[in-house]
């Protein structure tokens, strides 16, 4: 997802994205963990992908106040 589609959706959506994300991540992790995935950049792009989502919240927020 590139920044002007995170900016494009609706608060609810992000936070569902956000949520989907993180257990992404957190499944990534653990197979790493277990034993070593194809390709370990998914889990760096992942993280960068939930921080973009949260950054993009914050706005929201911030233009609402």
């Amino acid at each position: 997802m590139n920044n002007s589609e995170i900016r494009a959706l609706s608060m609810d959506e992000l936070k569902q994205k956000i949520k989907g994300e993180k257990e992404g991540l957190q499944k990534l992790k653990f197979s790493h963990a277990v034993s070593p995935i194809e390709n370990p950049n998914k889990i760096k792009e992942t993280r960068k992908l939930v921080a973009r989502l949260m950054t993009a919240v914050t706005a929201k927020e911030l233009e609402n106040a």
